[in-house]
């Protein structure tokens, strides 16, 4: 059984999501969620679900090594950002190379890093005239949104889309695919 932790820093619906599909699974749960932000709705979901929660701040990722240590005392096999905001630190990501992936809420290469997340993404996406947006999920590197792409979905940018609306179909074809690309993922390691 493989052991996923799941950092999040906002609502956490991708990450309760998760955690709902890989409740039943013979190869792999969400037994640990990660947030920078103590506010964050991912704590409450993830409490109702029994999956552990560490509430960390920026001196426990990037210079005691605390995330680090939670990470391997958990036993983590693999880490999947869902809206978490804060670029993973060189250490983590070549402890855990090919196994931290990321899904970003329009199709990358464009309209991605430093910045661009949630409603700035769908704003960009309206703003330039693309007649199509979408999903990518991507392997995490030391730079925002520029690590190997591993899938992409498509989905129209329709006309009189709000930002609103085009998140609903974003968010729709997240949950459809996230959980199960993961899943794929997990098997191969």
């Amino acid at each position: 059984m493989k052991h996923i932790a799941v950092f999040a820093s906002g609502s956490g619906t991708n990450a309760e999501n998760l955690i709902k599909y890989f409740s039943t699974s013979d190869k792999a749960r969400v037994n640990l969620v990660l947030s920078n932000n103590p506010q964050a709705g991912v704590i409450r979901r993830a409490h109702r679900l029994a999956v552990p929660v560490i509430v960390f701040g920026r001196r426990h990722l990037y210079d005691t090594g605390f995330v680090m240590r939670s990470l391997q005392e958990n036993n983590v096999d693999f880490i999947v950002l869902a809206g978490f905001l804060w670029l993973i630190p060189g250490k983590i990501i070549e402890a855990y190379r090919g196994r931290i992936v990321n899904i970003h809420p329009a199709l990358l290469p464009d309209f991605g890093g430093k910045g661009m997340y949630g409603d700035r993404v769908h704003q960009a996406v309206l703003e330039s005239g693309r007649r199509q947006s979408g999903i990518t999920i991507h392997y995490v590197n030391e730079q925002y949104d520029q690590g190997d792409i591993i899938f992409q979905a498509t989905c129209p940018v329709l006309p009189g889309d709000t930002v609103e609306t085009l998140a609903q179909r974003v968010h729709q074809l997240e949950y459809e695919h996230y959980p199960r690309i993961v899943e794929q993922l997990i098997e191969n390691i």
